[in-house]
């Protein structure tokens, strides 16, 4: 009889990172670089100040313990915005839109899936590279699982579409102030130079993230058996609607009713600086507007806001439990260490190399930063000097970190808005794994194109800053 691996629940996988984390406490040097508060007020290393703390400070079980709690409390903007979308989707769900929705959605595509997929991919490929959304689409999760059942397809398709969308548009992002902008002004370079290049590849890395997620569900619609989720509970598994509602006038206003919150939100994010605090209050206003055009009592509206919250305990456990792997590492103060240890090999290979390494590094990078803002005050203040030494122009600098922390975002268990939207659809995270890693490949290899090529033939040179 062979052996057969049982992937362990999602919740051991983040505790048992948490465990490793710990050890690696113990064994890896302790120490950090110097910081200085960038003109934005955030805390920004300064390279070449790395030093080794005098005494190791050892963390206890005891520590991870009581980072669990602490890391709940680190999440709670993120938790608290998914319990409110669950609660309010479950009020939508009840006036009968998001039904009347899918049924005109499924007349339009039921019988074209791949237009769909397209559709989503590019449209929140743009939305993350334009203006860094990233939990807005946690709204979009039901609705698309939901879309996916009819069509006889399983969540794994609706979260591809989701995740692939928000992770190649954060790494080929454009515009993203969370991102590009941060990473430029830290490495010196002028705010959207090289625009040209992440623009032209745009497209071409879509249509890798479209092709994966579609050779899978037409695998999938061929044979039902080869689907990765057989076997693991649907989260609408009770919710059947044979027959769906015509989309009625209610229907309709509901719906505009939701792009002009959506309409708001990014009004708000790109004009106000909102964020999920913001959020949040946003599409609790819309949960209210919705229930009142619903026809909806007030106790109906409470309960299903209750059911739809109470659906989203376990996603919201798995969101702080992440959380919690970065925070070990921060209180060991190994976090510099590993950024200090990884760079220093680079200045001894060719720069095409050095461009490379530099992704790979930001991709590992993310599992312990998984906040991008937070990863280019880390990093870019090293990789940019780091560049000059071993001939990689800042741009290029700039660009293998986008790639390095908008990609690996499609599968790093300590990246909050991922968790929150596998939860929601009810993917394992190890079934996601398996479906994402050969994808994560793909795109890193074109990423490594990418680089190579722009290293040879300068991209940036004409904005590199003149070193005295």
């Amino acid at each position: 009889m062979g052996l057969h691996f049982k992937v362990p629940h999602t919740l051991i996988l983040l505790l048992s990172m948490m465990v490793i984390a710990l050890i690696a406490t113990w064994l890896v040097p302790q120490g950090f670089f110097s910081t200085t508060l960038s003109d934005s007020g955030r805390e920004m290393v300064v390279a070449g100040t790395y030093q080794t703390v005098s005494e190791r400070h050892y963390l206890t079980p005891w520590d991870l313990l009581q980072a669990i709690p602490r890391a709940f409390a680190a999440a709670q903007d993120v938790i608290f915005f998914v319990l409110i979308v669950g609660g309010v989707l479950a009020i939508a769900r009840a006036t009968g839109t998001v039904d009347a929705l899918i049924g005109r959605l499924l007349e339009r595509h039921g019988e074209k899936p791949q237009r769909l997929i397209f559709m989503v991919v590019f449209c929140f490929a743009l939305a993350s590279s334009s203006i860094g959304t990233a939990g807005e689409y946690i709204p979009f999760v039901i609705i698309l699982v939901a879309l996916c059942k009819a069509m006889r397809l399983d969540a794994m398709t609706a979260v591809g579409m989701i995740v692939a969308g928000y992770g190649i548009g954060y790494g080929v992002s454009a515009f993203n102030p969370f991102t590009v902008l941060i990473a430029q002004q830290i490495a010196g370079i002028p705010v959207y130079s090289g625009l040209w290049l992440r623009l032209a590849i745009f497209i071409p890395f879509v249509l890798i993230g479209f092709h994966h997620v579609w050779k899978y569900t037409k695998m999938v619609a061929n044979d039902p058996s080869k689907s990765m989720m057989i076997g693991v509970p649907c989260p609408l598994e009770n919710q059947t609607a044979a027959s769906y509602p015509t989309l009625a006038l209610r229907h309709k206003l509901i719906l505009g009713s939701f792009i002009i919150t959506l309409a708001i939100a990014v009004w708000g994010i790109a004009s106000k600086g909102w964020y999920l605090y913001e959020l949040g209050g946003v599409f609790i206003a819309w949960g209210v507007v919705v229930a009142i055009l619903g026809k909806l009592s007030a106790d109906e509206a409470a309960n299903k806001f209750i059911e739809g919250v109470s659906d989203l305990v376990t996603t919201a456990i798995l969101i702080g439990v992440a959380r919690g792997i970065a925070l070990i590492l921060e209180d060991g103060q190994i976090l510099h260490s590993l950024v200090h240890g990884m760079s220093l090999p680079l200045s001894y290979v060719s720069a095409e190399i050095s461009a490379i390494g530099m992704l790979v590094i930001q991709t590992v990078l993310n599992t312990f930063i998984p906040s991008g803002s937070g990863q280019a005050y880390v990093t870019m203040p090293l990789m940019a000097p780091l560049g000059d030494l071993v001939g990689v122009p800042r741009q290029v600098a700039v660009l293998a970190y986008q790639f390095g922390d908008g990609f690996s975002n499609m599968i790093i268990p300590t990246n909050a808005v991922l968790m929150g939207i596998l939860g929601m659809a009810g993917v394992p995270y190890g079934h996601w794994f398996r479906f994402c890693l050969p994808l994560l490949i793909k795109l890193m290899a074109a990423a490594s194109i990418v680089l190579v090529i722009a290293v040879m033939f300068g991209y940036g040179l004409d904005v590199q800053p003149t070193l005295n």
